[in-house]
């Protein structure tokens, strides 16, 4: 038997932090050696965080790069251990995002990236150069620094594997998992029984168990050991990358770390038999066929034995049952760890809601009571860097710390109720209700005697006073009066994350939570410059399906019941006079559905469908309930609203990211803000076709 030991693990980089960042390398690095493993491996880009972006065409950032590596290599850190580490590298003047394998002190090969990540949210080809020599191990100098210091002046740089004694080791980077032709695949084909992929993989609902199923398929038919490694946090953007971090054996998961956690450094273990993955690949009877005329990748050779045999002491790794997290529950857990790490390193005291007692103010509430509970857990756990993080932002004095969710929210987050004479009173109990289920330090406002002299003030300069349209007012009218009350509550609500934490003998500041949701976004559907606009948002790229389906989740789950009376109300911005005979709801003002905004936003961006491909698939969508003219009329009223909307996107608060259609404008939805929002081309030939499709039918 050869007995191997590895090591993988979920770290909490940030990017551009290097002494946070190097810190958790090594200690990812003690307890893999502590553990007994033969090789560690760590998340892709681990030394600086994956999401630098554009400081990675800073040459400051690849110096830092390469002086963190040589602290980890003049120690004793690598003696006796493989290393995957991750970096960028710049050779020549191209630069590289690279995996560097060290071990006893020594640079033993450097694997750069085959293939980019370069769509949604990534844009690796404006940092870095993907590799093209395939087959191709070159000699690459080391820098002066470097090599004194290790006394090692190059090292194999390129696409191969390390030929140990006993086994062969190679790195696949994250996207190369992915691609139409994985490295893997050849690479095992030559002989390489573990494979380690260092990644950078986001949360997305839903996304997990396709992830998982890649890392099981890359060895169920080839064999091998597949190791898999990703940050876990938020590392400075929009991103929550979701850990994960996982060995398999031979299409089996054997051992997995968390998805959601706030540990710095989590570190999970596996030892398995080589000699199964020679089992299963002598087993299939094409695997040996296709290997004897297989290219030949170039391989570095190392003397050295990771294996080792036999004895009374070794447990093997089994398969283990993987349970999925459900879409409501990681609503709850990523956009909570996300906000605690935005919090514990912004400096900021906590965080401000506006809370109207509607559906997405009511889940940020509860995102945010849900990332107390987590930190109350951890600190109960043991974790003594979220204790510190909590003593620290929640003020407590020596020997105190937070033991209670509700009692640390009341000292971490305060809520306000900003009504107007248009508010019900319905909704400002739920947000009083709620706040306290909560434990949030709640304000219930009325700010009426702040409106009212605006509307006076125009009064004054024009001679004219708006109505709203219910008491006989102009549509005009009734958007300025709506918007009035939506901006001044903005005001306020920066004001009061200013001052209260001053009032409340606390340092520095609050950030303000937003509470827009993707589907309104699209629609255009909130005011510029109201409560969407504020310093963080943790729903808005949720769809409002998937919150209503949370909130009655949270009901129960989280201790909050007054979401379940949320979630059955009306969504409605009550920001028009309540009638016997009328009432403003969200859906009614937007002239569409949830629903169909959800389906809309798929279409546009999952999909890349313009009006005319968005007509035709929602023809066959809704071919029996709407006829060719009333879909075409929707698509038209959608896309005329998201045009006239859509400079709203270049302002909106920066948020969590969770849904592949996003109608972010800064980072992932990339298009203009100015359109012909009468689309004359467009749907003209919508037009054309709604003509031939109903004569047909005719």
């Amino acid at each position: 038997m050869r007995i191997l030991k590895v090591a993988t693990c979920n770290l909490k980089q940030w990017a551009m932090e290097f002494e946070n960042n190097l810190k958790n390398i090594k200690e990812s690095i003690r307890q893999a050696k502590e553990a007994g493993a033969a090789i560690r491996l760590g998340p892709e880009l681990e030394i600086s965080g994956y999401g630098c972006e554009d400081h990675f065409l800073e040459l400051d950032t690849v110096t830092h790069s390469w002086e963190c590596l040589k602290e980890i290599l003049v120690g004793d850190l690598t003696d006796g251990i493989l290393c995957s580490i991750g970096m960028v590298v710049i050779n020549g003047s191209e630069r590289y995002n690279c995996q560097v394998l060290c071990m006893d002190r020594k640079i033993i090969m450097i694997r750069p990236k085959l293939r980019l990540a370069n769509d949604g949210n990534y844009r690796e080809f404006r940092w870095f150069k993907a590799w093209k020599q395939k087959y191709q191990l070159v000699d690459f100098q080391l820098p002066a620094d470097i090599s004194q210091a290790i006394s090692q002046k190059s090292v194999p740089f390129g696409y191969g594997y390390v030929q140990f004694l006993d086994t062969a080791v190679a790195a696949e980077v994250c996207e190369e998992l992915f691609s139409p032709v994985p490295p893997h695949t050849e690479l095992a084909l030559n002989g390489v029984e573990v494979f380690l992929n260092a990644s950078g993989s986001h949360h997305q609902l839903r996304k997990l168990n396709l992830r998982v199923r890649a890392l099981e398929s890359a060895t169920r038919t080839l064999g091998g050991v597949y190791v898999y490694s990703n940050h876990q946090g938020c590392d400075g953007g929009r991103l929550y990358y979701d850990g994960c971090s996982c060995v398999v054996l031979n299409g089996d998961v054997i051992s997995l770390a968390s998805q959601f956690s706030l540990k710095d450094v989590e570190l999970v273990i596996a030892q398995v038999d080589l000699d199964k993955v020679t089992s299963q690949r002598g087993s299939v009877i094409s695997f040996q066929q296709q290997s004897k005329g297989i290219s030949t990748v170039k391989s570095v050779q190392v003397p050295v034995n990771l294996c080792r045999s036999l004895d009374r002491q070794v447990f093997l790794s089994s398969p283990i049952k993987l349970n999925y997290h459900c879409p409501e529950e990681e609503i709850a857990l990523g956009p909570a760890c996300w906000l605690w790490d935005y919090l514990r390193r912004s400096g900021a005291s906590g965080f401000l809601l506006p809370l109207s007692g509607g559906a997405d103010s009511s889940s940020v509430s509860a995102i945010v009571g849900s990332m107390c509970q987590l930190v109350v857990k951890e600190i109960a756990s043991g974790n003594e860097q979220v204790k510190s993080d909590a003593v620290r932002i929640g003020c407590y004095s020596e020997g105190k710390y937070p033991t209670d969710p509700k009692e640390f929210a009341g000292r971490i987050f305060y809520t306000l109720f900003l009504g107007t004479e248009n508010s019900s009173q319905e909704t400002r109990n739920l947000s009083k209700k709620l706040a306290a289920e909560v434990g949030s330090k709640h304000y219930n406002l009325t700010i009426d005697t702040m409106v009212s002299p605006l509307v006076t003030f125009f009064q004054t300069l024009t001679g004219k006073l708006p109505r709203f349209t219910v008491d006989g007012g102009s549509e005009v009218e009734n958007l300025a009066l709506q918007n009035i009350q939506a901006r001044m509550r903005m005001v306020i609500a920066f004001m009061l994350a200013s001052l209260l934490p001053w009032i409340n003998n606390k340092p520095k500041y609050h950030l303000v939570l937003s509470t827009s949701n993707v589907d309104e976004s699209l629609r255009g559907h909130l005011t510029k410059y109201d409560c969407s606009s504020a310093d963080l948002n943790p729903l808005g790229s949720m769809n409002k399906t998937d919150i209503w389906a949370f909130m009655r989740w949270g009901a129960v789950n989280l201790g909050y019941p007054t979401l379940a009376a949320v979630a059955d109300a009306p969504p409605s911005a009550e920001l028009e006079p309540i009638r016997p005979d009328y009432r403003q709801t969200d859906e009614l003002d937007m002239g569409m559905t949830y629903e169909e905004l959800s389906l809309y936003g798929k279409l546009r961006k999952t999909f890349r469908c313009g009006p005319m491909s968005m007509f035709k698939n929602l023809c066959c969508e809704w071919s029996s309930k709407c006829s060719p003219s009333e879909v075409a009329e929707k698509v038209k009223l959608f896309f005329h609203y998201y045009s006239i909307n859509r400079h709203k996107m270049t302002t909106l608060t920066p948020s969590y990211y969770v849904e592949s259609y996003s109608a972010e404008d800064n980072r992932y939805d990339l298009r203009q803000f100015l359109y012909n929002i009468s689309w004359p081309y467009q749907f003209r030939k919508m037009d054309e076709l709604v003509q031939k499709l109903e004569g047909n039918k005719e």
